[in-house]
């Protein structure tokens, strides 16, 4: 099973509504709001970052950017980084800028999330891949994951 299909059958089988688009490859953030027609600021922007205790996903609001300060302080780690290409593809199964925000059972990483995500309505996302994207209710989101919520996005 791809990593849409696992997404969409989560989705499912939970019966929460989705909008799903097929669009142009979407490799960045206002590319992929673009292809959406869909603001900037809904937008899931899921990191994949190795601290001290192993690899990571951040989600914060694509308007947004991560600040690493925050994020080491989170996770109580002196060192941090991004995923490298091959990590991201060994690890998550995905290219950059394909990375779903989903820990658990989709992806087998704790998951945080940005205050930035919950103050919407709703959040969109490049599902597994670039040229597909869902589209659900925050509300609905936040009752699939069991995220740590907490502020790293830059004031």
């Amino acid at each position: 099973m791809t990593l849409t299909e696992k997404i969409k059958k989560l989705l499912i089988d939970n019966s929460i509504p989705f909008k799903e688009i097929d669009h142009e490859p979407s490799t960045d953030c206002i590319t992929s709001a673009q292809n959406r027609n869909e603001d900037l600021k809904i937008g899931g922007k899921s990191l994949l970052l190795k601290g001290l205790g192993g690899f990571k996903i951040f989600v914060l609001s694509a308007a947004k950017e991560a600040d690493s300060k925050k994020i080491r302080a989170i996770l109580k780690s002196s060192k941090l980084r991004f995923a490298t290409k091959e990590e991201l593809l060994d690890l998550a199964g995905v290219v950059k800028g394909a990375l779903p925000p989903f820990g658990p059972p989709v992806l087998p990483f704790d998951l945080y999330l940005d205050r930035s995500i919950i103050n919407n309505e709703k959040i969109a996302f490049n599902a597994g891949i670039l040229t597909k994207s869902i589209i659900i209710s925050v509300s609905d989101y936040l009752k699939l994951v069991n995220p740590v919520i907490c502020d790293f996005s830059k004031d």
